[in-house]
């Protein structure tokens, strides 16, 4: 007996279970991994399952048993390449561990998260992954006290009861600014865009006082989008005002775009312009780029939010993590020898 294909309905544990003439409890047992079932009725069970063309809704499921395997993820600038590997990784390794990913673009969220994660909440997930934005205490506290962890990763927030997982990037941007002193720079600039996220504004401050402690005042770039087009509109207007031997982008997306920028206006790479980004993107090093850059490993900060994850909540403040993943500088082409 099939089902009327004609009906728009999905298909309910009750058809199968009238189907295989059992209960719809057992139907239950039979898809849950561990219950008591008979053989006979498991075979009954599935044979009517697969002539229907049921799926067990793992979302009613989540809310009987009141646990969850939906991880909310919020994030904007999804199509950054750094955020889309990001995510990629992260939706992947979610999936490869009975997990699925709940993902909420905050591109739009010009009020702030705060509503994006309420319409999370009301999914009953397991943990809350925060990609972009800056949550207030009151939702963190509100999603705690419903046994819901909340990550907030590569961004900090102070007096909260979240788990915090970022990379070193006050280590990263200094090891920059050492590495352009050492090639000999005197002249250097750094390049942001307008966006001034937690994350940038750590990369530039931090490198700004590293090369002030070297003795240099560094020319500063802070506008427009986090885009390639941004690092183009730097190394013009830079380069047009000041004569610049060194160039420290806060991502690799901006600094590809500085290049070919300085590249444009006749500047020759590294001999008279050494520039250093941050993320080790792809594309950092393609044969056209071969950018000198600090990377932070994606491996690791993926690990880090599984584990924060997978970690039991016991509501002790020491149940949190707080973590700080080391950075390294990958050495190519952008970037004179030392002297």
């Amino acid at each position: 007996m099939k089902r009327d294909r004609t009906t728009r309905s999905f298909v309910t544990s009750e058809d199968v279970a009238r189907l295989a003439g059992v209960s719809r409890s057992a139907v239950s047992r039979t898809f849950t991994p561990g219950a008591s079932v008979s053989a006979d009725v498991r075979h009954r069970v599935q044979e009517a399952a697969k002539t229907l063309g049921y799926r067990v809704n793992r979302l009613a499921r989540s809310l009987i048993s009141d646990q969850s395997n939906l991880v909310g993820v919020v994030g904007a600038n999804l199509s950054l390449p750094f955020m889309a590997r990001q995510l990629d990784e992260l939706s992947r390794e979610l999936l490869r561990r009975g997990m699925q990913c709940l993902l909420l673009n905050a591109a739009e969220a010009e009020q702030g998260i705060t509503p994006l994660i309420e319409l999370i909440l009301e999914f009953r997930v397991r943990a809350i992954v925060v990609m972009s934005g800056s949550p207030p205490s009151s939702i963190i506290d509100e999603c705690m006290a419903n046994g819901v962890r909340v990550i907030l990763v590569n961004r900090q927030a102070d007096d909260t009861e979240a788990d915090t997982i970022i990379s070193d990037d006050l280590s990263g941007a200094r090891i920059a600014a050492e590495r352009l002193v050492r090639a000999g720079c005197r002249r250097i600039g750094v390049v942001g865009s307008g966006a001034q996220t937690p994350t940038q504004i750590r990369r530039r401050g931090a490198f700004v006082d590293r090369v002030r402690e070297a003795g240099i005042e560094p020319a500063v770039w802070a506008s427009g989008e986090t885009a390639y087009e941004t690092g183009i509109d730097a190394a013009r207007g830079l380069l047009s005002a000041h004569d610049l031997d060194g160039v420290f982008c806060v991502t690799d997306l901006m600094a590809l775009g500085f290049l070919d920028g300085a590249r444009e206006m006749g500047r020759r790479i590294p001999e008279d312009l050494s520039i250093i980004g941050f993320d080790d993107i792809q594309q950092s090093a393609w044969a056209a780029y071969r950018l000198t850059t600090v990377r932070q490993s994606m491996s690791d900060l993926t690990e880090s939010v599984l584990a924060a994850i997978e970690r039991k909540m016991t509501g002790e403040k020491g149940d949190l993590a707080h973590e700080v993943l080391p950075v390294e500088l990958v050495e190519r082409a952008t970037v004179r020898s030392a002297p």
